[in-house]
Parts: structure tokens; sequence; C-alpha cells
């Protein structure tokens, strides 16, 4: 005798207990499809709120302008002209710009002067002098984190001196560094 058969013999000896059975699946069934229903209704309010703010998302880019895209992408974004609303400000921006790169490559600042009143400043170009104590490595990164970015800097003068006295294994040097660029004047 096989179960299937075992259980039709019980189930029909027991017709209430067939009954309550019949109706605790029916019930079970009911109660799956009621929470599918429900969750699937929950998901579709989901999406719709995400729909609601991908649609602000679009409004808000089509409201921007359009950015041209750079022909050369290897060029670095920015403005290539030292921003600020007065020449004092730009010098102070040029200032900053050096003196961060500097630092980025481990050096130490000795002195510095801003020149805004010098022979290119009526072409527009402000200018930085620098004295610094730098290991002699940092000395190709430091120059060309300075003249890859933006705004454009041109180093125009580079003075590099080798510490004084027999000192075995010194490798800072002491580095005099002369940097412009262009300002291009109070921005409408």
């Amino acid at each position: 005798m096989s179960l299937v058969e075992r259980t039709r013999r019980l189930l029909a000896r027991f017709p209430v207990a067939a009954a309550a059975l019949y109706g605790g699946l029916v019930v079970l069934f009911v109660a799956v499809a009621v929470t599918t229903a429900l969750d699937l209704a929950q998901r579709r309010d989901e999406v719709a709120a995400a729909a609601a703010v991908l649609e602000q998302l679009a409004a808000r880019a089509a409201a921007r302008p359009a950015v041209v895209a750079p022909v050369d992408a290897a060029v670095p974004p920015g403005s290539p002209f030292l921003e600020g609303a007065t020449i004092s400000v730009a010098g102070a921006a040029l200032m900053q710009r050096v003196a961060t790169a500097v630092t980025r490559a481990r050096g130490t600042i000795l002195s510095s002067q801003v020149d805004t009143q010098g022979p290119q400043a009526k072409s527009g170009f402000v200018s930085v002098v620098m004295n610094v104590e730098l290991d002699f490595s940092s000395i190709q990164p430091l120059l060309y984190n300075l003249e890859a970015g933006m705004p454009f800097l041109f180093v125009d003068q580079l003075v590099i001196q080798s510490p004084h006295g027999p000192q075995k294994g010194a490798t800072m040097l002491r580095v005099l560094l002369a940097v412009s660029g262009q300002w291009q004047g109070a921005s409408p």
C-alpha cells in the first residue's frame, strides 16, 4: 500500500479533518496571493518614485548649458589664465599653486616673493620667485606638476645649488625657482 492510498483512506474515515485540511490549504494560498500582490504594489511605488527622481535629474541636466568636450582629451580642465579680481589676488593664487606643488614634491619653502610690477607685468604676467629646499629626485616631478596643469605656468628661472661642505648622503638641494603665469584682468 502506498502513501497516497493510506492518506485517502485516512481522510475518508475522518471527513472533518479532510475539510479542515482543505480549508487550511485555501487560506494558505490566499495569504500567499495577497502578500505577493502587496509586494508587487510596493515595488511599483518604488519604481514610480525612482522615475520621478530621474525626471528631476534629467530636467536639471537639460537646464544646464551643454559643455563642449575638448578636442584633445590630454588638455587638463580649467582656465589657462590666472584667476582673480585684481592682480594681487592673481599673484596670491599663483603663490598658492606653486607652494602646493612644492609641498607635493616634499620640499620646504625657505622664502618667496610675488612680483606684479616686473618687466612682464605690462603684458599681464605675474611672477613668483621661491627659494626652496628639495630632494634631488623631486625636481622633475615638481617641474612637471607646475607646467602640466592649469593655469598655464612658465618656469622662467631654475637655479640649483648643492649643499655646502662635504655631506655624505645629503641629497637636499637649494633651488631658486621663478614661475610666471598670465592674468587676463578682471572678468566681466
